[in-house]
């Protein structure tokens, strides 16, 4: 049985995990935190790597799924912005010079895409729109079954459209983004700029706010947070009904920890949809539907890029 190693980095943590060939249960996952006094980043990735390695024979290949842009042809990290140091990283031959397997790297929200497509929400289609909200906001398209990176590996990055021209400023350091106006961290700032100018809210006084805990504020009936959760879901809405426009996809697949907050985010996102659609021919058979992989997505599709990349 072929096995593959996959890892997927992020600003927090790093995961690796041991699958074998069309088996989403890991034989085994192994997590570390990304920074540490003593060792790199990289470091700790090839520690991790060669632990998850250990006494395990016929791994076929590692892919690693990592957060920013990069250049898959050429195995660069163009920018991780939130691991520093990471700027035309040229993490393939790094980790070449450890592990004698090949080594593919993917961005981390593609990868999510993929692994929904093959193994998760999207399975049987093949048009599928991926989505992102977390944190920040990114994504994924499959068309006629193929993962678009565009010419540098740089396609679908869905939370850097202008939604909003001269709205809040970006992580990216542009304005008006829909990362900057519907993301977890966008939800969160909106609620407290209006506190601020004395909007009434249970959730006044709190020093840093969350979007888990405008949800919650929101399920309980608060009418700010519930404000803040519908003006979310209406700026993705309206996104969506561009990204229909642009791909046609079969089905949309909303991931990321604020999508799991349900109608509450949903039903303004559905109804945004509608409003803003051109043509109801777009919406005829569309699914729209949350992720089922949740926080393995990212391990999952470096899974199956791996297999992809490598012939049975």
């Amino acid at each position: 049985m072929d096995n593959f190693i996959v890892a997927d980095i992020g600003g927090t943590q790093i995961r690796v995990a041991l699958f074998s060939r069309g088996r989403i249960d890991p034989l085994k996952v192994r997590k570390i935190r990304t920074r540490d006094k003593e060792q790199t980043p990289l470091e700790r990735l090839i520690a991790l790597i060669k632990e998850v390695w250990a006494d395990m024979d016929n791994v076929r290949a590692i892919c690693v799924a990592v957060p920013g842009f990069i250049d898959a042809e050429n195995g660069l990290i163009i920018d991780a912005n939130n691991i520093p140091g990471w700027v035309n990283y040229p993490i393939r031959q790094l980790l070449a010079e450890h592990f004698s397997v090949p080594i593919l790297i993917g961005n981390d929200a593609n990868l999510a895409a993929l692994g929904e497509w093959r193994y998760g929400a999207g399975q049987g289609h093949h048009h599928l729109l991926y989505l992102t909200i977390s944190t920040g906001i990114g994504g994924g398209v499959i068309i006629n079954d193929q993962l678009l990176v565009g010419a540098r590996g740089l396609a679908a990055e869905f939370g850097h459209i202008t939604i909003i021209p001269e709205g809040p400023t970006c992580s990216c350091g542009q304005r008006g983004h829909l990362e900057a106006v519907a993301s977890g961290t966008a939800i969160a700032r909106w609620v407290q700029e209006k506190i601020a100018l004395g909007f009434p809210s249970s959730l006044e006084g709190k020093a840093s706010l969350t979007a888990r805990e405008v949800a919650e504020a929101a399920h309980q009936g608060d009418e700010l947070a519930l404000r803040a959760m519908s003006r979310a879901g209406t700026y993705i809405g309206y996104a969506i009904a561009d990204f229909l426009h642009l791909f046609n996809p079969s089905i949309v697949i909303l991931g990321g920890g604020v999508s799991t907050t349900g109608p509450l985010l949903i039903d303004p996102l559905r109804a945004a949809v509608v409003e803003r659609i051109m043509d109801r021919a777009y919406l005829k058979d569309l699914t729209i539907t949350t992720a089922q992989l949740g926080d393995n997505a990212g391990l999952v599709g470096a899974l199956a890029l791996a297999e992809s990349g490598i012939d049975p």
